[in-house]
């Protein structure tokens, strides 16, 4: 018997609300500042998923925080004007919350900024839990975070489905033990995400209601 689906838990940037700019932007605006003229927009798309500190520490661990400063002043000054929901969001996760389902974030971006991105786009008050990068030892594919937010919502592995635009999510629910669902919208390609084998390809995060829907529940 398939134990029923009681929780979903999201990744933020790149699956509920459209970063990609704001985040392609930063990087770029860090990396003039630091590598005049090096980079373009096709060479930042790889940093996008990994933490700034493993992204810049891999470039100069001897400049980390500076860069990492750099990069948040620039995100957090332009985050309003550059930062949107992607389509279907919001009435799935309204649609999700009314009918029951324990719904949080597993992110790799600091909680304040977390939080900003959900006030803005509107998404704040339907999430039960936040697990976000200061929150946790060890980021995503880590099982860590996946593990945290279960604890806090109470729930097992095999009643939860990770959504994530990166192969991180994949990996770090599969390592969790919960199945996965990526979103095709991902900056990255779906091509790119279905080399990670999730348990769903989501077209729009709408699909995720058939998908409960078709287990029968």
């Amino acid at each position: 018997m398939t134990t029923k689906t009681t929780t979903i838990l999201f990744d933020l940037d790149g699956t509920l609300i459209d970063t990609n700019e704001l985040i392609i932007q930063s990087f770029l605006h860090t990396l003039q500042h630091y590598y005049p003229d090096q980079y373009k927009r096709e060479d930042v798309i790889p940093f996008m998923g990994p933490t700034l500190v493993e992204t810049f520490g891999g470039m100069n661990p001897d400049s980390v925080e500076e860069m990492i400063k750099t990069y948040r002043a620039f995100n957090i000054s332009n985050h309003d004007s550059l930062v949107k929901e992607f389509e279907g969001v919001k009435e799935t996760i309204i649609a999700l919350k009314e009918k029951g389902y324990k719904i949080g974030i597993v992110t790799s971006k600091m909680s304040d900024v977390v939080m900003k991105g959900l006030k803005l786009t509107k998404l704040d008050p339907y999430f039960e839990i936040i697990v976000a990068l200061d929150h946790v030892e060890k980021a995503k594919p880590d099982p860590g975070p996946v593990r945290m937010a279960l604890e806090k919502l109470h729930s097992s592995p095999e009643e939860a489905i990770m959504v994530g635009d990166n192969h991180h999510d994949i990996l770090g629910g599969k390592n969790a033990g919960v199945r996965t669902a990526a979103v095709a919208w991902s900056i990255k390609g779906r091509e790119y995400l279905a080399k990670y084998n999730p348990d769903y390809m989501l077209e729009n995060m709408t699909d995720l209601l058939a998908i409960l829907e078709a287990e029968g529940q």
